[in-house]
């Protein structure tokens, strides 16, 4: 993840990536998500999306893991009494909430989620008018005004409102239905067998709602209960994902599905119980789309046939992307900086590798639910059963490595260093250092979470990448070294 800037503790966090305040329930005020601390930073965000504001409305929804009733009662009446009406969608997803602000011409949103993070953690995922993460810009003045002591309440009379409205995921599911992508009548005729893993979050209430619009009616629920009580860590990895794996090969489905808590993360599971890759939901749904975006229909809408990842992503998208005549960009790690250069190229799809559509026909945000009915679709049209499906794709393997780093080690030299190394190869700079090798690459990022520089690097071969990444860890331990 990309921060926009560290607090004065070490888990409490501004977190770029989502916009937002992150850290862990209990403990001392300031040291974690307290009671105290989400007071303070709703305050400052309610504050600013009030400035020069005749009235103010802002929307509200949670995932369902434990401390989401607290959090919300402290974020909607810190709201109220700043003056702020408020929309409470109660349980909800991060792309539900999105789509909320726009519809409801609301200044701003905040989303009571900490995604995939274990249910010890929550945050606050804070929104614009248009239903999309704030910027750099704005998150900073939200953590200034937080320490500051400018923000005042409203009197007796002028408190907010709140206003409870449980309608969104089914008004978010009949915009999805009403993209002409969407082949419902395709997927009706397949019959599709169907398992779901929504790790006891809001997913469990909107998938299957999704699912059964598509014309599914063969869904067998893998901890689909909204309670928050995680069964396995909810980030959707291979390695947290062996019951659902098991649960449709036993049961002979289609296709499994998993979402992760706040339901913009999707991740696939073949008919055989193999993995499709987080990585490949993007490239299929973008081939999907690609294939059957009209020079005619892209004028109409904007775009054109170009998309987005970030420098950490598969290059299946850009080879899939360019067997269509289209323009591949890669951008930033975070969903802020995909949106942004997607916004730039006019891209008609794009996301991030782990898991994360965003179709702008929709909205601008990462969405599992428009991710699911378009997989749906192309995989209803192709008539090929999934592990196929993944088998048409480019297959490429990315290694995930890191190094330490110690006080004395100077991070901008020793990317120099490697930098000056490789200056012959195709470099990128715009976040961390991306070096190209012909059909591989390496990115080296800094962590702003832990004292380690990340390290990915992809090929063809499981083996080539991992060389490839650890002949770049002996380069920077050979400088480090020297």
């Amino acid at each position: 993840m990309l921060f926009l800037q560290p607090l004065k503790t070490k888990i409490l966090t501004l977190i770029k990536s989502i916009s937002g305040i992150r850290g862990t329930i209990g403990g001392q005020a300031g040291d974690a998500l307290t009671p105290t601390d989400i007071v303070k930073f709703t305050a400052a965000f309610g504050f600013l999306m009030k400035q020069n504001q005749p009235t103010c409305k802002i929307v509200v929804g949670r995932d369902a893991r434990i401390s989401g009733e607290m959090v919300n009662s402290l974020v909607c009446g810190t709201l109220m009494g700043l003056g702020i009406d408020v929309i409470d969608l109660g349980l909800s997803t991060t792309p539900t909430v999105e789509m909320a602000v726009v519809m409801e011409e609301a200044q701003g949103g905040i989303i009571l989620t900490a995604s995939h993070n274990p249910k010890q953690w929550n945050a606050l995922k804070l929104l614009n008018g248009k239903g999309e993460f704030i910027s750099d810009e704005l998150g900073k003045e939200v953590l200034s005004i937080a320490d500051s002591d400018k923000i005042e309440f409203a009197d007796v009379d002028k408190l907010g409102k709140r206003t409870l409205n449980d309608t969104y995921i089914q008004k978010h599911i009949d915009a999805i239905l009403a993209i002409d992508l969407v082949d419902i009548a395709a997927i009706k005729a397949k019959k599709f067998k169907v398992v779901v893993d929504a790790v006891n979050s809001t997913g469990g209430i909107a998938v299957p709602m999704l699912l059964r619009a598509l014309g599914v009616d063969d869904i067998i629920e893998l901890y689909c209960t909204p309670d928050g009580k995680f069964p396995h860590n909810p980030e959707p990895l291979p390695e947290n994902l062996t019951a659902i794996s098991g649960e449709v090969k036993r049961n002979k489905a289609d296709l499994g599905i998993v979402v992760d808590p706040d339901v913009d993360r999707l991740a696939l599971v073949s008919e055989d119980g193999s993995m499709f890759g987080e990585e490949y939901s993007l490239v299929a749904i973008a081939d999907y789309v690609l294939k059957h975006s009209s020079a005619e229909k892209l004028e109409r809408l904007g775009y054109k046939k170009n998309t987005v990842s970030n420098l950490s992503s598969t290059r299946a998208l850009r080879d899939i992307t360019e067997k269509h005549g289209g323009i591949y960009n890669a951008s930033a790690v975070g969903e802020v900086n995909v949106v942004k250069m997607m916004k730039d190229t006019n891209a008609v799809i794009g996301g991030e590798g782990n898991g994360g559509i965003i179709f702008p026909e929709l909205h601008y945000g990462r969405d599992s639910l428009v991710g699911i009915a378009l997989f749906l679709s192309h995989l209803a049209q192709t008539g090929k059963i999934c592990s196929m499906l993944r088998e048409s794709y480019p297959d490429y393997t990315i290694a995930k490595k890191k190094i330490e780093l110690t006080p004395e080690i100077n991070i901008d030299v020793l990317m120099k260093q490697v930098k000056d190394k490789y200056s012959k190869q195709p470099i990128n700079e715009i976040d961390g250092l991306k070096i190209e090798f012909d059909q591989e690459w390496v990115h080296l990022r800094r962590s702003n979470t832990e004292p380690i520089i990340r390290i990915y690097a992809e090929s063809q071969s499981e083996n080539t990448a991992n060389s490839l990444a650890e002949k770049i860890i002996s380069d920077m331990k050979q400088f480090i070294k020297s």
